[in-house]
């Protein structure tokens, strides 16, 4: 059983104490906005004069103070009470209590960028009296065509009701944002569009909420730092490139689904200067071409097939251009770390930073490299880009260097990090972020995350994500989720998903498919599972009690599934031939009938089964 501590009730004048220390410890050295710097709070009210606070703006709805807290009331639609400045870089607390609702799909929000007059856009972060449910927390916007559109949603450990006090949070910087339920991150978002003149604002539907300690506070610049109660920022290293084939849009796309913040990807020019996604100098290792990349005219590079050398399935995968790429990015949703990967001179920096800005992805891309001119000259083309220092081992004073070029982050291995574990609070006294990569260990992850790291650098997202979600609940006993194969997902018998289970405080790990033992850690084999469902199962033990945590998949038949079968199943050569030919062919029940005939003499008998009701699958189809 999960058991949450609730936090005590903070008075305003503490938690705005709080805030203005906090943010001098974490200061960057930049000069600071005119409205507010860094530390600076901007609103604080905890209703103790028992009236509407000035320039407090009751737009629509009752809106009464009363008991030392404000109270809004919408019997039907959405009220809202705007207050506050327009700020770019903040954190907006408050107590808040559900006092009743119509029904548990009645919700309250706190208002990110809402003009006083509330016309529309405006965005908001949602909580529903039933914050258990899916989308019992949201990040939405009611656009001008007084719709909404919800970007992201997530749920709570545990149910809002009524007469609950709730302390709430959002840390905003720019397009992004953070969602804090009783100090644990819970949602986030980059997908905000900014006014010029939006403030805060109070909003209630369906039911009526009071609210108290009211706190906006001024944020140093730099959202990469990881807040107390967050969990890891996860950034997929060259996409999902243990999924899929790595730097292509199918390998971002996965990312995309996986939950990671951003995708890692690298970036050089062709022969005739357009940016291209490809990590290796030449085209050699993922494509079926040959050569170096700053030879090859991106005509010719748009003709290789990036994706059969690593799954048939992939056949096709085409190499992006950064520009597709961003496109891509900016239309499904997603963050970029982009690598300037080897030495480039200004000019073609200056190519990069035109693709960014044309394609309107400046406030959604991080650039990172190992080149220090690389990286002075992004500063000086495109100061509004944040920029990363990737490293293999540790500078002598890695604040010096990270002082010296300004960057945002300092990215080194893991392993260099955790040989000297108090580098990262001493680039945090600097306001400084640190990545690591390529950590693709959970032993390795928690770790990081305990020496304080703000984001890791993986080619397993999907299992970062769910090793995130389990430590993010804070339970007593132990936890166990099952992270990859996904539950719900379909694969087909190409594919070889990493079997990944997540657990915390527990001693032994014990997982099952269809009742027999598998091990951690490894891939599953789906050459030998009967086509359809298949259903995993996870326990755990440890010194406080058991966990339990199941998902299914299904096996799917595909004829890329079938031809990997055949060239896998150990099949001698001459019946090799007689079945590759009916499979190029599409004969699946001749190639059903020759399996089946065949079973024991030419090819293995098990094997030759699966073949033979794959084939008569399709056949039937």
């Amino acid at each position: 059983m999960l058991t949450f501590r609730r936090r005590p009730r903070w008075s305003v004048a503490v938690l705005a104490a709080l805030a203005t220390t906090a943010g001098l410890l974490a200061a960057v050295p930049v000069s600071a906005p005119a409205a507010a710097k860094p530390g600076d709070v901007v609103v604080a009210e905890d209703f103790s004069a028992g009236t509407l606070p000035a320039g407090w703006r009751a737009v629509d709805g009752e809106w009464t103070v009363r008991d030392g807290r404000l109270r809004g009331t919408a019997t039907s639609g959405t009220r809202k009470i705007t207050f506050g400045r327009n700020l770019t870089h903040f954190r907006f607390t408050a107590t808040v209590r559900f006092e009743s609702v119509a029904e548990p799909t009645r919700w309250t929000a706190l208002g990110l960028d809402v003009p006083a007059d509330a016309r529309t856009p405006w965005w908001i972060a949602t909580m529903r009296s039933g914050t258990t449910a899916a989308n019992g927390l949201e990040f939405a916007q009611l656009t001008t065509a007084n719709a909404w559109n919800v970007t992201n949603t997530g749920s709570a450990p545990y149910a809002a009701g009524t007469g609950r006090d709730m302390l709430v949070a959002v840390e905003v910087h720019g397009n992004q944002a953070r969602w804090f339920l009783d100090g644990r991150q819970l949602l986030r978002t980059s997908s905000l569009t900014r006014s010029t003149d939006g403030g805060q604002a109070l909003i209630v539907n369906g039911g009526s909420v009071s609210f108290d300690d009211v706190l906006v506070t001024e944020l140093p610049p730099n959202g990469y730092l990881r807040p107390a109660g967050a969990p890891l920022t996860i950034v997929a290293h060259r996409g999902a490139s243990a999924a899929a084939p790595e730097n292509t849009l199918v390998a971002q796309e996965i990312a995309r689904r996986s939950g990671a913040d951003f995708v890692e990807n690298d970036v050089q020019p062709s022969r005739d200067g357009v940016p291209f996604v490809l990590h290796d100098s030449t085209v050699d290792r993922t494509t079926d071409g040959s050569g170096t990349i700053r030879t090859l005219t991106a005509a010719q590079l748009k003709t290789l097939d990036a994706g059969s050398w690593f799954a048939p399935q992939y056949a096709g995968a085409r190499l992006p251009t950064l520009a597709e790429q961003l496109a891509d990015l900016r239309n499904r949703g997603g963050n970029l770390l982009l690598e300037i990967k080897g030495a480039h001179t200004r000019d073609e920096v200056a190519r990069i930073v035109e693709v960014i800005r044309a394609e309107q992805m400046t406030g959604r891309v991080f650039v990172q490299s190992f080149e220090v001119d690389t990286l002075r000259h992004t500063r000086q083309l495109a100061p509004e880009l944040p920029t990363g220092l990737l490293r293999g081992s540790l500078d002598a004073d890695p604040v010096a260097v990270a002082r010296e070029l300004g960057v945002t982050a300092y990215n080194p291995t893991g392993a260099a990090l955790l040989a000297r574990p108090a580098v990262v609070a001493d680039l945090h006294a600097a306001g400084v972020a640190v990545m690591a990569w390529t950590v693709d260990s959970p032993v390795q992850w928690q770790q990081l995350e305990r020496i304080g790291t703000d984001g890791i650098i993986t080619n397993r997202p999907a299992e970062l994500a769910g090793w995130n979600a389990a430590g993010q609940l804070g339970a007593a006993g132990p936890t166990v989720s099952i992270a990859a194969p996904a539950d719900g997902v379909e694969l087909d018998r190409a594919q070889r998903p990493v079997l990944t289970v997540p657990a915390t405080d527990a001693d032994t790990v014990t997982v099952t498919l269809d009742g027999a033992a598998v091990p951690v850690g490894e891939p599953l084999d789906l050459t030998g599972l009967a086509a359809g469902a298949h259903r995993l199962r996870a326990e755990v033990t440890g010194p406080k009690g058991t966990a339990t945590a199941e998902a299914t998949f299904t096996v799917a038949v595909t004829p890329a599934g079938l031809g990997h079968l055949v060239l896998t199943s150990g099949a001698k050569d001459p019946a090799l031939t007689v079945l590759t030919d009916h499979l190029v062919k599409g004969r699946y029940a001749e190639l059903a009938r020759y399996a089946e005939r065949h079973a024991g003499r030419f090819l293995p008998e098990a094997k030759a089964r699966v073949i033979a009701a794959d084939a008569r699958t399709l056949a039937n189809r």
